[in-house]
C-alpha cells in the first residue's frame, strides 16, 4: 500500500501529519511511504529524518496525490485541490465537512473518495482519541496566550489572571465541559484564576469537577446563564464541539454587548464554523481583532503554535488506524474497526455520516457490509 504525506499548504499550519518513527512503523508493516520535501521542516523533522525511516521523497503535493491509495495529512485539501483526488483515493485529515459549503461537498462526492475526518473517529464509549490529543494541547495554549491577551500590552484590559496578594484573580468562563474546557480549566486552577464551568449536560458538568483539581462553579448552559457569565468574564473559552455538526450559536453580538469592554473571548470552536456570532477565522501573526470594544481570537488550527509535541501526539493517536490499513487494506480495516469506521464522512459517492447528511439535505447510507 502506497501511502502519502503531503507538506501542509494553510496559513500558520506547522506540523506534519507522522514522525518519521511512525513511517518507519508503517513500512514495516509492509507500506511504501511518500513524503513531500520540506513536510516536517517546521515541527523539527528533516527529509534526511524521513528517509533514514525509509520514506520516499517527492517534490509537490501532486505527485503525493497522485502516487498515494491514502493520503494521511492534518488539514484536507483544499476545493481548489480536488481535481488531484480520484475514485476510491482514502484522504484522512481534519476535514470538518459539516463547515463546508454545499457545492464542496458536492464536488467530493462526485469524485468517489473515501474521506475520513480525524475529529470524528471514535470508539463505543464516545471517546475520540485523535480530536482528544488535540484538543489537551488547544487548551494548555489557550489558557497561556488568553493570560496574556488580558495584558495592557496586548489589548486587554491590564489584569494578571492569577491575581495577586489583595488583588482578585481574573474570571475565566469556560463554555464546553469536553476535554478542551477541562484542560483549559486545570491550567487556569494552577494558574490561580477565578473558573467557571458551562455545558448544557450535566453529567458532563459532574464529570468535570470530579476531574479537576479543586472544585470549580458551574452552570447549566442556557441563554440567561450565559448572559450572566459573560457580564462577570474578563477571558471566555468557547469549547464546544458536537460529533460530526457545525459548532452551535451560543453568543450572538447581542450578548457580547453584556462583556465589559477590553474582555477577551477565544473561539476555539471556529473550525467548526464558531461558537460566537461575531467569529471569524484568525491567524498568526494577527489572531486578534476587535468587535464592540471585545477583543477576538479565533485560530483554528492552534495546536500546530506547538508544532513538534502536536505531531508527536497526532501520531500516536493515529497509528494504530494506519497500521491496521496498511495490514488489511481501507475497506478491511473499516470493517475491524468500528471506531474508524465512525470517522468515515464519505465513502465512495455516499454520505456515511448521518449528522452531516441530515445538515446538507443529503441520503444517509452506512458504509457497506464487508464482503465475505
Amino acid at each position: 500500500m502506497d501511502i502519502g504525506i503531503p507538506k501542509e499548504i494553510r496559513g500558520h499550519e506547522h506540523r506534519v501529519a507522522l514522525t518519521p518513527s511512525g513511517v518507519k512503523a508503517l513500512i514495516q508493516a509492509g507500506a511504501r511511504v511518500w513524503v513531500q520535501r520540506d513536510a516536517g521542516v517546521k515541527a523539527g523533522f528533516s527529509d534526511a529524518d524521513f528517509e533514514s525511516a525509509g520514506a520516499k521523497t517527492v517534490y509537490s503535493r501532486g505527485e503525493v496525490f497522485g502516487r498515494s491509495e491514502v493520503v494521511l495529512a492534518m488539514y484536507a485539501p483544499e476545493p481548489s485541490e480536488y481535481e488531484l483526488l480520484r475514485p476510491g483515493q482514502t484522504v484522512i485529515a481534519f476535514w470538518a465537512l459539516p463547515a463546508a459549503r454545499p457545492e464542496e461537498l458536492r464536488s467530493l462526492l462526485e469524485r468517489e473518495v473515501i474521506a475520513v475526518g480525524v475529529e470524528v473517529i471514535e470508539d463505543s464509549r464516545g471517546y475520540a482519541p485523535v480530536l482528544t490529543m488535540m484538543s489537551e494541547i488547544a487548551g494548555k495554549l489557550a489558557l497561556t496566550i488568553g493570560s496574556g491577551l488580558l495584558l495592557h500590552e496586548f489589548g486587554g484590559k491590564g489584569i494578571l489572571l492569577s491575581g495577586a496578594p489583595g488583588v482578585p484573580p481574573a474570571s475565566f468562563v469556560i463554555l464546553g465541559a469536553g476535554v478542551l474546557g477541562r484542560s483549559a480549566a486545570q491550567a487556569a486552577l494552577g494558574m490561580g484564576a477565578h473558573v467557571v464551568m458551562l455545558d448544557r449536560s450535566v453529567d458532563h458538568l459532574r464529570y468535570a469537577c470530579e476531574h479537576l483539581c479543586r472544585p470549580v462553579p458551574t452552570m447549566l448552559a442556557t441563554r440567561p446563564n450565559i448572559e450572566k457569565a459573560l457580564s462577570f468574564a474578563d477571558l471566555v473559552l468557547a469549547a464546544v464541539a458536537i460529533r460530526g455538526e457545525r459548532a452551535p450559536i451560543l453568543v450572538t453580538r447581542d450578548m457580547l454587548r453584556l462583556m465589559k469592554p477590553r474582555s477577551v473571548v477565544m473561539d476555539l470552536s471556529i473550525d467548526m464554523g464558531g461558537c460566537f456570532e461575531t467569529s471569524r477565522p484568525t491567524s498568526f501573526p494577527n489572531p486578534v481583532y476587535e468587535v464592540d470594544g471585545i477583543l477576538h481570537f479565533c485560530v483554528p488550527n492552534l495546536p500546530s503554535v506547538a508544532a513538534r509535541s502536536a505531531t508527536l501526539a497526532f501520531t500516536n493517536a493515529m497509528l494504530p488506524y494506519l497500521t491496521e490499513i496498511v495490514g488489511k487494506g481501507i475497506d478491511g480495516a473499516l470493517a475491524a474497526s468500528e471506531d474508524l469506521g465512525r470517522g468515515v464522512y464519505l465513502y465512495r459517492g455516499r454520505c456515511c455520516s448521518e449528522p452531516l447528511a441530515h445538515s446538507f439535505g443529503l441520503p444517509y447510507r452506512s458504509l457497506p457490509a464487508p464482503e465475505r
